[in-house]
């Protein structure tokens, strides 16, 4: 299919946007960040032509589903939204150098769907409800957010520990300042709190829809709650505690693997209503 394809060309030029924002944070140069960001557009675009055309070939086959409802689409997913978030940041804030360390993980999560089945199949009755739409779309913005906020984070500590050795040559010399990377993972996660927080309430309106129960303490469930309480407690500290820089940084480190382990761990390892396995 043409939408198979498509994804594959994203893929490609994820990869090649990384390298290039990686060459940009070696090489700093206006024409090589452009030509970055461009690409990032294009494969963001492909992305995009590539989700949708699968949801029109989802309705030809007589299913009609939205484009996130397996783990395979549902990474696919997860990478549009990883760089669609990315360039918003990128375009508010200008900081192109953040690209380095946030488009590796867009091209990693879409080059992961290699190894998967592309099947398109029918979800069961009870799940067949618009509530799927606006439950994982907001679970996925959210969790971009947060994936946008951990390269933030990991910059931070490299930035931060260069800073205190007082060594600021070379390459960590063009990264910026701790404090403006501070700043930016605390905007980063500022955005995926309130996503998150969406998709679990309606997740468990969706929940009573469809199992009759507003919670079941389903695994997905409890580990959404915990990945909450982990971004409720950064927000908290940063702003009644005045958490600042290192601890922060961690905080979000810790957030985006309960994140991994909300989304795949669960699926793999523990099961449950929610499992993609």
């Amino acid at each position: 299919m043409y939408n198979e394809q498509l994804f594959g060309l994203a893929m490609l030029i994820y990869l090649v946007s990384s390298l290039v924002y990686i060459i940009n944070l070696i090489h700093r140069h206006e024409k090589i960040a452009k030509f970055a960001m461009w690409t990032a557009l294009g494969g963001l675009l492909c992305n995009s032509l590539a989700l949708i055309l699968r949801t029109v070939h989802s309705y030809r086959i007589g299913i009609g589903q939205p484009p996130f409802t397996n783990l395979y689409s549902s990474m696919v997913f997860f990478s549009w939204a990883v760089v669609l978030i990315y360039l918003i940041f990128e375009k508010k804030y200008g900081y192109k150098a953040l690209g380095a360390f946030v488009m590796p993980i867009a091209f990693l999560i879409l080059a992961s769907t290699a190894l998967m089945s592309n099947a398109i199949e029918p979800l069961v009755p009870a799940l067949q409800s618009n509530w799927l739409l606006v439950h994982v779309v907001t679970c996925f913005f959210g969790y971009a957010a947060f994936a946008v906020a951990f390269g933030i984070s990991i910059m931070y500590l490299v930035k931060n520990y260069y800073e205190t050795i007082g060594a600021q040559k070379g390459i960590i010399g063009l990264l910026p300042s701790s404090d403006v990377l501070d700043d930016l993972e605390y905007k980063a996660v500022a955005v995926g709190f309130p996503f998150l927080t969406l998709g679990i309430i309606t997740g468990a309106a969706w929940a009573h829809y469809a199992w009759g129960s507003y919670w079941s303490w389903d695994p997905k469930e409890t580990w959404s709650l915990i990945t909450w309480f982990v971004y409720a407690a950064f927000l908290h500290a940063r702003f009644t505690a005045g958490w600042r820089g290192k601890r922060t940084a961690i905080l979000s480190i810790l957030g985006f693997l309960f994140v991994l382990m909300t989304y795949f761990g669960v699926s793999f390892l523990l099961g449950g209503l929610h499992s993609y396995a």
